[in-house]
């Protein structure tokens, strides 16, 4: 299935973590728990530019990402697709991770100035694909 449904993009926008899949250079699976925010038909996930994930993302230019709901019946949904390093325009996204991290609101938004002096970019993850929808009602 190609592109978010409204049922799928609400329920990502309700889970706050999930799991990112990337390459590793031998071809190897690495997979890390992240927290995420949904805009329009991108998954954005804040991490350090020297973290093994976005290193991965750089090589490949994709990813795939699994979020589970975490109370029966456990839905579920994995979405894959283009995938690259942001370091523009990531304050607002990351304010938002860090909110939802935090549980509580932050008085300043991040900047971009003040991310890149601590090395946070944003993952940004396209959705291409959806797949492994279980335990949604699709409207």
């Amino acid at each position: 299935m190609a592109g978010l449904t409204d049922v799928v993009r609400s329920f990502l926008a309700e889970q706050p973590v999930g799991v990112l899949g990337t390459v590793r250079a031998d071809g190897s699976v690495r997979q890390s728990v992240v927290y995420h925010v949904i805009d329009g038909e991108r998954v954005l996930i804040s991490t350090e530019s020297k973290r093994a994930k976005a290193g991965d993302v750089q090589r490949t230019g994709r990813a795939s990402y699994c979020v589970l709901g975490h109370e029966q019946p456990y839905p579920s949904v994995t979405v894959e697709g283009p995938a690259r390093i942001l370091t523009e325009g990531v304050g607002a996204p990351t304010t938002t991770i860090f909110e939802k991290i935090s549980g509580t609101r932050m008085e300043d938004p991040l900047t971009d100035e003040t991310l890149a002096a601590v090395d946070r970019v944003i993952l940004e993850l396209t959705v291409e694909h959806v797949y492994g929808i279980s335990h949604m009602e699709e409207g």
